[in-house]
């Protein structure tokens, strides 16, 4: 008999268990990766993020398992619905708390249901049990943030809410160098990012990339401060503290890259970056100083250089960046899945999402068009 089990933390289901449902080596999902969030307390009840994470038992044999949190905002999702929590304060109504499943602070398409076993039939039955589970755990909505298309697919239940987004990555299609990849650009775009390139060289900055492995507790204190101050500069404090990073690189070494820029033998910025066998995901960066094109280089060029050297296929940059398509990063749809309380505002939201879908259709159709490449 199938039975649904919460977790108040991911050690209450333990590494063994959780890992050995995982279908494939996407870092975000590693029990190490969310375990960390977890033991540096940059997801907790007190940060909003209260983990409920969702067994599926057989028996009393756990068969899946899927990240589940309960929260009271929206930070950290890089899927905007405040537009939909004010429409029901406007009305009186609690948009607040919800049930999320996703990757916390990390915008990333990836598989959320893990198992070894068809997910489908687990689909069907968290369609068909939200409105209980909810009412337990007094949700108000629920919400899956960048599954994998398939899992998207797999929702069909009229009540379920599917939305678009779109995100911005880099395919490699069998290039030898960086110089091979400029060839397939048009002759005023390979130059453009030529002269970027060149600009970073003519500051005397240079870079070095260092696996996880290698990362020394000096160049986790030098990456933290950059990285915070990205938020800083915003009047802000970063969503992740030290410790996250530090036992990050601890527990998941093979999955980590740090590129360090330096000027004068003196660390200017930093971009680190996690990776599986087939795809690099470029997640956190930070600087002191303005260099013009830093930004570029750092996290763009250096990182299409590592995927080129290392024959991994793809580049996952992160959420937002137009500015990324003129430097060869394609635009790609991402998938969420919704489930709201209020009938009241179902069907608004249903059209709200429909409408905005017919729009991403275009606007993916439209920026294709402004891609570098020779036609």
């Amino acid at each position: 008999m199938l039975e649904l089990k919460f977790s108040h933390k991911i050690s209450e289901i333990g590494e063994t268990v959780w890992d050995e449902l995982r279908p494939d080596d996407f870092p975000f999902s590693r029990y190490a990766f969310l375990n960390a969030l977890e033991e540096s307390g940059s997801v907790s009840a007190k940060t909003g993020w209260q983990p409920l994470h969702l067994q599926f038992q057989d028996n009393g044999i756990t068969i899946a398992v899927m990240p589940l949190y309960l929260k009271n905002h929206s930070y950290g999702e890089y899927v905007f619905d405040w537009a939909w929590a004010d429409a029901y304060n406007r009305y009186g109504l609690d948009y607040y708390p919800k049930l999320v499943s996703a990757i916390p602070y990390s915008p990333v398409c990836g598989t959320r249901i893990l198992t070894k076993q068809d997910p489908k039939p687990l689909i069907e039955v968290i369609e068909r049990m939200l409105p209980q589970l909810c009412k337990k755990l007094s949700a108000n909505s629920w919400h899956l943030l960048f599954p994998t298309e398939s899992e998207q697919d797999s929702f069909t239940a009229s009540h379920i809410l599917k939305r678009k987004g779109c995100q911005y990555q880099w395919f490699n299609k069998g290039y030898r160098s960086f110089t091979h990849y400029l060839e397939h650009f048009n002759s005023r775009k390979r130059k453009s990012v030529r002269k970027e390139r060149q600009k970073v060289e003519a500051h005397g900055i240079t870079h070095q990339h260092f696996e996880g492995e290698h990362i020394s507790e000096e160049q986790i204190d030098i990456f933290y401060e950059f990285y915070r101050m990205t938020y800083l500069k915003r009047g802000r404090e970063a969503y992740l503290n030290k410790a996250f990073f530090t036992q990050l690189i601890k527990d998941m070494p093979e999955h980590v890259l740090l590129i360090l820029a330096y000027s004068d033998q003196q660390p200017v910025a930093a971009a680190l970056s996690l990776k599986d066998s087939n795809t690099l995901y470029g997640r956190y960066w930070g600087c002191f100083d303005e260099y013009d094109s830093l930004h570029f280089e750092t996290c763009y060029y250096q990182g299409i250089d590592y995927c080129i050297a290392n024959n991994l296929q793809r580049f996952d940059s992160g959420a937002q960046g137009e500015h990324k398509i003129q430097r060869g990063f394609e635009p790609v749809e991402t998938w969420s899945a919704h489930w709201v309380k209020e009938v009241g505002f179902n069907q608004a939201i249903r059209q709200f999402v429909e409408e905005e879908s017919k729009e991403i259709d275009l606007q993916l159709q439209q920026l294709r068009e402004y891609l570098p490449f020779k036609k």
